[in-house]
């Protein structure tokens, strides 16, 4: 069994990518999947982010509403590097372990990891490949704009607030051009994938 670290900035397709290569077999471990899951009401996660950042956080019903906590973090580089100290940790540790489970069962050809801090994180360390979505600037701001319902500012905020592309390449095995349209994309993937196949 391989392991694959996909990654790429936000809005660069990491979702649409794993869901192709899903469609060819990959066992996807999706990081922001797993984020969303330590939130939850009374975690220790959701204890300390509440902590930290206080109750304006918080949703009417009480769970942690994430688009204001984006808000704030985006928009301060500390705030930004204490919630990730809080959730990076616990984020990584149940990846890992999810890795050793598929690993133990020896069934699956490839696991894909799908984390849009995968380098940040050090975590191109516990795969075997790193495979790193890029898209140009303008289009990555025009997919969150439209995504999310962002503002022009909030969307470049966002996107400077991570890794830029060019350092991320430093660690990347391969590269996805994800500028243009589907077809295109699944072109690629196809071609990866069968690349990796035949190994």
């Amino acid at each position: 069994m391989k392991v694959i670290g996909l990654t790429g900035g936000i809005a660069s397709g990491k979702t649409t990518v794993s869901d192709i290569l899903k469609g060819h077999g990959a066992v996807i471990i999706d990081a922001d999947k797993i984020s969303r899951k330590i939130f939850i009401k009374d975690s220790p996660v959701y204890k300390e982010v509440v902590k930290e950042f206080g109750n304006s956080v918080l949703k009417g019903d009480g769970e942690i509403d994430r688009k204001k906590l984006g808000n704030i973090v985006f928009n301060d580089y500390n705030k930004l590097k204490k919630l990730n100290e809080i959730t990076h940790p616990v984020i990584i540790e149940d990846i890992k372990e999810k890795i050793e489970k598929e690993r133990s069962i020896g069934k699956e050809k490839a696991v894909i990891l799908d984390a849009a801090l995968l380098i940040e994180s050090k975590l191109y360390e516990i795969v075997d490949e790193v495979w790193l979505i890029v898209v140009d600037t303008k289009t990555q701001i025009d997919r969150l704009m439209e995504r999310d319902k962002l503002s022009y500012e909030d969307a470049a905020n966002r996107i400077k607030s991570q890794m830029p592309i060019e350092d991320k390449m430093k660690h990347a095995d391969f590269l996805i051009n994800n500028c243009r349209d589907i077809n295109t994309l699944k072109k690629q993937i196809d071609l990866f994938w069968e690349r990796f196949a035949l190994k």
